[in-house]
């Protein structure tokens, strides 16, 4: 008998053992962090539902960008869909890099930069802001504060020597005065950038920057922790073969933006399943074996 007990237990031992040494981690818990602009939370909600199908059990964190990267270098977060590179991000990339490991680009052609509603005829530069001032009571509504965005406007003031109050606020708020004063057809500046929903609902432009302080475009990369890719190479693969074209992301981050404004708990959830069901075709592409 007890030759037996101890011969299943060295059995039981030895597959923990052999287990334990598989390549990969047999681990479904995934962490997926973002920010709280709608372009992060349509591509964070799109894996979500990606990996829930392949039986992962996803938890969506949200933070500040640089509580972000912070989480991710630390193993705290696993993946994260939204890093812009070589511009947007690199005072952080420069910071984290050998603490993350970046992943293939997804998406090319970003832009960042000032932007105004298409009637405002006279102003299509930023330099044109200077004889403005009056009629944009000297503001620039932005978003959050410790975004890049917002460091790289705060140089474009300077170099541009615009005498404007760089308002910090949300995305959201920066929306709600965008809409309010576009339905009045009153002048506003805004921060902005490329991918965005707004683009395709109003008619918007962005002011010619002949300084180039907003940079070339971007490309879009996902990120992860140190040793997610060895613990979940199935994961990075199929993010290495997920690519979208501008107007694949827009109609995404559009859908995921209108179900929003049910506020409902499982709004995001409910337009990245639209999406999806609607591209079923692209988002198999990612993730079939080939």
């Amino acid at each position: 008998m007890k030759k037996s007990f101890y011969a299943i237990t060295m059995a039981i031992l030895f597959c923990f053992v052999l287990s334990s040494c598989t390549p990969g981690n047999t681990d479904k818990k995934i962490k997926i962090g973002m920010v709280n602009w709608i372009d992060n939370i349509s591509t964070a909600y799109l894996w979500k539902l990606i990996l829930e199908e392949k039986g992962y059990d996803v938890e969506i964190i949200e933070l500040e960008k640089i509580a972000l990267w912070t989480g991710l270098s630390r193993g705290d977060i696993d993946v994260t869909g939204q890093v812009w590179l070589p511009l947007t991000d690199k005072p952080l990339y420069d910071k984290f890099k050998k603490d993350v490991e970046i992943g293939e680009p997804w998406f090319e052609g970003t832009r960042l930069g000032l932007a105004v509603p298409q009637y405002m005829k006279d102003v299509n530069s930023i330099e044109d802001l200077n004889s403005k001032k009056a009629e944009y009571n000297g503001e620039i509504i932005g978003i959050d504060p410790g975004s890049s965005l917002m460091q790289l406007t705060t140089k474009a003031k300077q170099k541009y020597g615009l005498d404007y109050e760089l308002v910090e606020s949300s995305e959201a708020a920066m929306l709600t005065e965008f809409k309010k004063a576009y339905k009045k057809k009153e002048p506003i500046v805004v921060t902005l950038w490329s991918p965005h929903w707004v683009f395709a609902d109003y008619d918007i432009k962005y002011l010619d920057d002949p300084k180039n302080v907003y940079g070339a475009p971007d490309k879009i990369h996902s990120m992860s922790r140190i040793g997610f890719t060895e613990e979940h190479p199935e994961i990075v693969k199929w993010m290495s073969e997920w690519k979208m074209n501008d107007k694949q992301l827009n109609s995404l981050i559009k859908y995921v933006q209108e179900e929003s404004l049910t506020q409902e708990p499982d709004a995001y959830e409910k337009g990245a399943e639209k999406w999806i069901k609607k591209n079923r075709d692209l988002v198999d592409s990612w993730i079939e074996e080939k």
